[in-house]
């Protein structure tokens, strides 16, 4: 028996020394005290529910504040976040939401249901304020709260998309720090400056113009973060960025055009990623203009658009012709069986011969003698400008004129999105993987949602409502092909890509998701960078 314990004595041993020997290995396989340093292309605003804080912005709330529910790293399926789970009722008019317990904001208050409920009974649902993405959620009626760790959204109407909308930019923000506030939105202290969220990461230091640093939590719910801090550098031009990440000065950057390429895939030390997202390119035109309500007009300004030159000269080809606003990722639901608008400037002109658009003396169409001039504005971002400049090319080769103006990024925002002062514009959607588009679309989320066109449609209405109530695949696969048809039909927004999207890594990062950026970033607490 003594020889037996020995024995095991000497096995606890062995395996001990070997448990400690891994643990200094893993502790050397990155380095706790890292930076990471990230880009972003203009000033972000730090709260994701205020009004024109996209692009810039999207990405630093995420790690700032969490969300109820993430995306899950291998199929896009909600997972847990701040919610552990949730449930909805037999009639479809409520979800239940468990909150997770132990949960601190960056100043060591407790999380608790009372925040969810001012999240959006305050803010998401005070029509007054306009919150960012406030249309996706147009269906709840009230948060409440059951208990300190629970909470019921009561809806309108049947909402199955409500898990996958909270997964999409939907931070939670402090009662304690922001309830008292008279617009929420708008308290520059906390927006500009010191953010409180319950990420993985807080805001240590914001200098406009230059960068924004964060630092770990230690006391993060989902575990102590394996880099010591982020920061994002303020750089608005992708030629820059790009040059910085072949440099080694920037950790990770997003590709706005595939001709940067060449440097990257020539240095070892840099990783190319492609991947696909619910996303996809449009020219909106603003229906608030009686010109374009005219659907021969939609059609005809798309007919005149070569989108394979497009996809072949801007994105280098990655990508493919947009059909609608579900994407092929969506293999369940994506209906490439729609009408389409191949190049055709002669039918283009056809088309508003029959709207009543007629060649002027200086080869501009006119109607009741006024010139089809549009008022056409893009920011500086990405692929914005130089697709706008094609699309005013296309159409001065049917007779419509295009003013274009180039904003600079923010200013943009507020200009097409936040105030709707565009006639056209081209841009783009990136949205959950669901084929629920009412936020998009509907009537209600237009003028002040993110129905940009405003496009109004009681025939999609419903459509859509129907889509809302369906709970079985096949029901609702029936539903969404109908939806597509006639979005392909009446040219809501003039579709024009799908992109693949591109990123590059160096090497040293570890830890992030490849699925896709948005859903990277919402595991940031498990990055981290090899020594």
């Amino acid at each position: 028996m003594k020889g037996i314990r020995w024995k095991f004595g000497s096995i606890s041993a062995v395996l001990l020394a070997g448990t400690l020997s891994l643990s200094r290995v893993l502790a050397q396989d990155y380095d706790p005290s890292a930076t990471l340093n990230l880009a972003t292309n203009a000033d972000p605003t730090l709260n994701p529910w205020t009004p024109g804080a996209v692009v810039e912005s999207n990405l630093i709330n995420t790690i700032v504040f969490d969300q109820l529910v993430r995306y899950n790293k291998k199929d896009l399926s909600p997972a847990p976040g701040l919610a552990t789970s949730w449930k909805v009722s037999q009639d479809g008019l409520s979800w239940t939401f468990h909150l997770r317990k132990g949960v601190t904001w960056h100043d060591g208050k407790p999380f608790t249901a009372e925040d969810v409920a001012f999240t959006f009974n305050d803010v998401v649902l005070n029509k007054k304020l306009g919150a960012q993405n406030a249309g996706n959620f147009s269906k709840v009626k009230t948060v409440e709260v059951v208990n300190p760790y629970t909470v019921r959204f009561v809806l309108n109407a049947p909402f199955s998309s409500l898990p996958y909308y909270l997964a999409y930019y939907a931070g939670i923000l402090p009662k304690h720090v922001l309830g008292n506030a008279d617009n929420p939105l708008q308290v520059a202290s906390f927006n500009k400056k010191n953010p409180i969220g319950t990420g993985a990461f807080q805001v240590a230091e914001f200098v406009p113009g230059s960068y924004v640093r964060l630092v770990k939590c230690e006391k993060y719910w989902g575990g102590t973060p394996k880099i010591s801090s982020i920061v994002f550098k303020i750089v608005p031009d992708p030629n820059t960025q790009m040059a910085q990440a072949i440099s080694g000065e920037l950790d990770f950057v997003g590709v706005s055009n595939p001709a940067l390429l060449a440097g990257a895939e020539r240095n070892p030390k840099l990783q190319v990623l492609r991947q696909s997202q619910n996303l996809y390119y449009f020219v909106a035109l603003n229906q608030n203009d009686p010109r374009f309500r005219d659907v021969r007009v939609r059609q005809a300004l798309l007919y005149a658009i070569d989108r394979k030159a497009m996809i072949d000269s801007v994105v280098r080809g990655y990508g493919t012709i947009a059909t609608g606003p579900i994407a092929p990722l969506q293999k369940a639901f994506y209906v490439k069986d729609v009408p389409q608008y191949p190049y055709n400037p002669e039918k283009a002109k056809q088309l508003l011969a029959q709207a009543g658009w007629t060649p002027g003396p200086d080869g501009v169409l006119q109607k009741d003698g006024k010139p089809f001039e549009i008022d056409m504005p893009t920011g500086q971002f990405g692929y914005l400008v130089p697709a706008t400049l094609l699309v005013q090319q296309y159409w001065k080769a049917i007779g419509v004129k295009a003013n274009v103006n180039v904003m600079e990024w923010n200013a943009y925002i507020q200009k097409m999105f936040v105030n709707r002062q565009y006639e056209a514009t081209l841009a783009w959607w990136s949205t959950p993987p669901t084929p629920d588009v009412t936020p998009y679309y509907a009537s209600s989320a237009a003028d002040k949602g993110n129905n940009i066109p405003n496009y109004k449609n009681p025939e999609l209405d419903k459509l859509l409502e129907e889509g809302l109530k369906a709970t079985g695949v096949q029901e609702q696969v029936l539903i969404y092909r109908r939806i597509q048809r006639l979005l392909a039909e009446q040219l809501p927004y003039l579709y024009l890509w799908y992109p693949d999207i591109i990123s590059v890594r160096n090497e040293r990062v570890g830890g992030m998701a490849d699925i896709n950026t948005a859903t990277a970033f919402q595991y940031s607490s498990e990055w981290f960078i090899k020594r």
